[in-house]
C-alpha cells in the first residue's frame, strides 16, 4: 500500500475498532446494564462487521467469502438494532421482549443457512443480487419504522415550538449517522473517497467520533441508559433540571399518544412504570416540579378533552362526555370540571353557543 492507501485503512481501521470496543463496553461491562445499551451495544458491533468487511475488502479484494457472510450478517442486524434502540430509549423498556429475540434468530438463520448451502466463493451472484438486496429492503423497512417513532421530534425540530432533550439529540444523531452511513455506499458523491467500500468506513469513523461524547463523555446522558433498579436507587434524590425536563417530556408524550388518562383506573404506579421510573419519582416530579398531584395532572388532560368533545360534538351528552376522557362517575367529572375552568361543563356548553354568530332573517 502507498502512503494515501494507507492513512485510509489507519482511519476507517480505526473507528471501527474503537467501535468494537465501545460495543464490547455496553454489552459486557457496563455496570448499570439496560435494554437501551443493550440495543446500542448490538447497533455498534452490527455495524463493525459491516464496515469491518467493507475496508478489508476494499485492500484485499480477494478476501475469502465467510468474513464477507460475516459482513451480511451484521448488516442484518443493522435495522432492527437501530429500530429497537430507538423504541427502548423512548418507552423506557425495561426488558428485551420474545418478538425482539425472535427477531435476531431469524435474520441469523436467514444467512448462516444460506451460507452452510450455498457459501458466498461457490455462488456470489446470489448473495450479491438476491440476499444482499433482501438485506438492503429490510434495512430501508427499518429506518423508515425509525424515522416514524422519532416523527414527533421531526416535528418539534423544525417547528421550533419546544426544545428536545439531550436524549432526542442522541437519538437523532444515531439515526441520522445511520442514515448516511449506507448513502456513502450508494451515491456516486462519494467516490472522491476512490470508491463507496472504504468511504462508508470513513463516514463510519467521522460519525463515531463526532457522536461518542453524547454517550461516554457527558453525565446527562445518565437517563438514557438507566433501567428500573437505578430509578429506584436514587429514588430518594431531588430530580435535577435536565432529567426533570426529559421525564416531563415523555411524560406527556406517553400521556397523548396513549390517552391513557382515559383509562379511569389509572394509578401513579401504573403511569410509573410507563417512563420506567418509580412511583416516588414520579409523584417527586408532578409535586416538586409541576407543582401539581397526580389526580390533578391526569384530570387536565381529560377536562381539555372534554372542552373538546363539547365543542365539536353536541350530540354526545355531558354524561357521557365525562365518562369517555375517564371518569368514572358524573360527580367527579363535574367536580373536576368547575375546578379546572371555573364553571359547569352545562354553562360551558352554553357559553360556547352565544359565542355562535345568529342567524338573522
Amino acid at each position: 500500500m502507498n502512503l494515501a492507501q494507507q492513512i485510509l485503512f489507519f482511519f476507517s481501521a480505526l473507528g471501527a475498532f474503537n467501535g468494537f470496543i465501545i460495543s464490547i463496553y455496553l454489552l459486557s461491562f457496563k455496570k448499570s446494564k439496560s435494554v437501551t445499551s443493550y440495543f446500542l451495544g448490538l447497533l455498534l458491533l452490527a455495524l463493525c462487521l459491516k464496515i469491518g468487511k467493507s475496508f478489508i475488502f476494499y485492500f484485499y479484494p480477494t478476501l475469502p467469502g465467510i468474513y464477507i457472510e460475516i459482513g451480511i450478517l451484521g448488516s442484518s442486524f443493522v435495522g432492527p438494532s437501530l429500530f429497537y434502540f430507538i423504541k427502548s430509549a423512548l418507552e423506557q423498556n425495561s426488558k428485551v421482549s420474545v418478538l425482539q429475540k425472535w427477531t435476531y434468530l431469524f435474520w441469523a438463520l436467514a444467512i448462516v443457512i444460506p451460507s452452510i448451502i450455498i457459501p458466498f466463493d461457490s455462488r456470489p451472484d446470489i448473495w450479491n443480487n438476491y440476499i444482499g438486496t433482501i438485506i438492503s429492503v429490510q434495512f430501508t423497512v427499518y429506518i423508515l419504522l425509525s424515522g416514524w417513532l422519532l416523527r414527533n421530534v421531526f416535528t418539534r425540530l423544525f417547528t421550533a415550538k419546544e426544545k428536545i432533550s439531550s436524549t432526542e439529540k442522541l437519538l437523532l444523531s444515531v439515526f441520522i449517522g445511520n442514515v448516511i452511513i449506507p448513502a456513502t455506499y450508494k451515491l456516486s458523491v462519494f467516490t472522491f473517497f476512490n470508491g463507496p467500500c472504504i468511504s462508508g468506513a470513513l463516514f463510519f469513523s467521522l460519525i463515531l467520533y463526532l457522536n461518542v461524547f453524547l454517550f461516554i463523555s457527558r453525565r446527562k446522558t445518565s437517563n438514557l441508559f438507566s433501567n428500573v433498579q437505578d430509578s429506584e436507587r436514587y429514588a430518594n434524590k431531588k430530580i435535577g433540571g435536565e432529567q426533570a425536563l426529559t421525564l416531563t417530556e415523555k411524560l406527556k408524550r406517553i400521556i397523548s399518544e396513549q390517552e391513557l388518562y382515559k383509562n379511569p383506573d389509572l394509578k401513579l404506579n401504573d403511569l410509573a412504570k410507563k417512563i420506567n421510573i418509580s412511583s416516588h419519582q414520579l409523584s417527586q416530579l408532578l409535586n416538586d416540579n409541576l407543582g401539581k398531584s397526580f389526580a390533578a395532572y391526569i384530570n387536565e388532560y381529560r377536562i381539555n378533552e372534554a372542552c373538546q368533545l363539547i365543542a365539536t360534538n353536541n350530540a354526545i351528552k355531558l354524561e357521557a362526555i365525562g365518562y369517555e376522557v375517564g371518569f368514572n362517575s358524573k360527580s367527579t367529572f363535574y367536580t373536576a370540571f368547575k375546578k379546572l375552568k371555573n364553571t359547569t361543563p352545562t354553562l360551558y356548553k352554553e357559553s360556547l353557543g352565544s359565542t355562535q354568530p345568529s342567524l338573522n332573517l
